[in-house]
């Protein structure tokens, strides 16, 4: 059956260009032409991860655009993670399983082979299972100085012998200029793959344009297969530095309103899995803005220490910068997910200095808890039942190398399952080791409605069901938005 599997690679002049969005809404008008379709991406270097019902890790994005192919995530859509941790090193996740930390060199002088066998197994099992494959390029094909050891684009292409689509991002300037050069940098047989040019992030006329694109196709010989326009939401991030391009998953534009919550999420330099408060953006109840250290913290009604790679790096930048102060003085409500729970505690111990220097370190000290970093990572799907703010199922996953421990009857479990959340005895203190916990639609609005009754506001109403039910309706809006700018049809000729 692989040789039934087609597929389509989909490579950028640069990072951030829209690769992939523009996978996510391929899969998701593929599937709604009755095709059995999946994402593939053979490395990603990202924060933002997900973990699989069988507990394999993988990069969010790529979770993402499982779901719009209407599948369940799996390890073979990704089977290399790398997830940076600073001084130019990254932890190495393969196939679903941390191996190594280590730095650039040392990845390619031990894992480059390995990793590439991992590459070509995956997308063997892909094809036996699926009539498509829609793969994601990461940064350029044309870093001629990486070629050599780049598993993720025209390597890729030329294993499956994959017709390649090359986006560029106009609103950066440059566009055609880009496509161009990167044309021209590539190997003939790897130029012979590209099919289509798309051009994403448009704002404006598209007649104003169309000598630009007319000349492009007579330069090149290949056509442009779509021109996208600009959107004012998008998927979320695959990694942070997307977080300073502004709103990046539901419109924020809404008219100010006197009721809304004010949420600060503390941008950590080294953030992880900030695709947790998604559904706080959706929330239109909600305002949620980010705080990075040096900045002013303010007066908002809940702060949130969102994860992190590297849990005592990004504490020392909070007290170095005195954010960690300002939170000492905050008056309001705080809250830890993963890495930020761990910051809450008493103390963090690293006995083996998987973070550096061996030792044990003091943490904020807002809730009694001990941490300690432990050599084996959890990775793992949760459903369990919530005792505060009130009784519910919840569920979500969990990614973190700490085991932590309440050192007081003072602190308070959140959840049925032990180990996931304790919180103080008035709740303005708590954390969880559960990503996706604000997935959950009724749990997320109990919340709310528990911090909209201590300002004597009206309470939300509670939504049954599940923050995948948006984001379902996000992912068609994105493919009903650019079916009319891209010639997608033609793959299926």
């Amino acid at each position: 059956m692989a040789q039934l599997c087609r597929s389509l690679m989909v490579v950028g002049t640069a990072s951030h260009v829209g690769k992939t969005l523009l996978v996510a809404a391929l899969c998701r008008l593929l599937k709604k032409a009755g095709k059995r379709v999946s994402p593939f991406k053979a490395q990603n270097m990202s924060l933002n991860a997900y973990v699989t019902a069988e507990g394999h890790e993988i990069a969010y994005a790529q979770a993402l655009q499982a779901w719009a192919a209407g599948i369940p995530p799996a390890v073979e859509m990704n089977p290399i993670l790398l997830k940076p941790q600073g001084n130019l090193t990254s932890q190495v996740v393969l196939n679903g399983v941390a191996v190594d930390t280590c730095c650039a060199s040392e990845y390619y002088e031990r894992w480059f082979a390995p990793a590439w066998e991992a590459v070509k197994t995956a997308l063997a099992r892909l094809q036996q299972q699926y009539e498509w494959i829609v793969c994601e390029g990461a940064g350029s094909p044309a870093e001629v100085n990486l070629k050599q050891r780049d598993l993720a684009n025209m390597r890729v292409a030329l294993h499956l012998g994959s017709p390649t689509w090359l986006v560029a991002d106009i609103d950066r300037g440059g566009a055609l200029a880009h496509v161009v050069g990167t044309l021209q940098l590539l190997e003939p047989e790897e130029r012979a793959l590209i099919r289509g040019i798309v051009i994403n992030k448009f704002r404006g006329a598209r007649e104003l344009l169309q000598p630009g694109l007319d000349w492009l196709e007579n330069y090149t010989g290949i056509p442009v297969v779509g021109v996208l326009p600009w959107l004012d939401w998008a998927l979320p991030q695959e990694d942070s530095l997307g977080l300073e391009a502004g709103p990046h998953l539901w419109e924020v534009r809404r008219p100010r309103r006197g009721d809304r919550l004010e949420i600060a999420v503390v941008r950590l330099p080294q953030v992880a899995n900030f695709s947790d408060f998604d559904p706080l953006l959706a929330e239109p109840s909600v305002h949620l803005r980010w705080v990075g250290p040096g900045q002013i913290l303010g007066s908002p009604d809940v702060v949130i220490l969102p994860g992190s790679k590297t849990t005592l790096k990004d504490l020392l930048v909070l007290r170095q910068s005195g954010l960690a102060d300002q939170l000492r003085h905050y008056s309001g409500h705080i809250v830890g997910i993963c890495g930020g729970l761990q910051m809450l505690g008493q103390t963090i111990a690293d006995p083996e200095g998987r973070e550096g220097v061996a030792g044990t370190y003091p943490g904020l000290g807002l809730l009694p808890l001990t941490t300690v970093l432990q050599p084996t990572k959890v990775t793992q799907q949760v459903q369990t039942q919530s005792r505060w703010p009130a009784t519910t199922p919840v569920q979500g996953y969990e990614i973190h190398q700490g085991s932590t421990q309440a050192n007081s009857s003072g602190c308070l479990p959140i959840f049925e399952q032990e180990g996931l959340g304790w919180r103080d005895p008035t709740g303005r203190v708590w954390g969880s080791y559960l990503h996706g916990l604000f997935d959950n639609h009724r749990w997320r609005r109990q919340w709310l409605n528990w911090l909209r009754r201590q300002k004597g506001w009206d309470p939300l109403p509670e939504l049954e069901g599940h923050y995948a039910q948006q984001r379902e309706e996000l992912l068609d809006r994105l493919a009903e938005a650019w079916r009319p700018h891209l010639e997608w049809q033609q793959l299926l000729e």
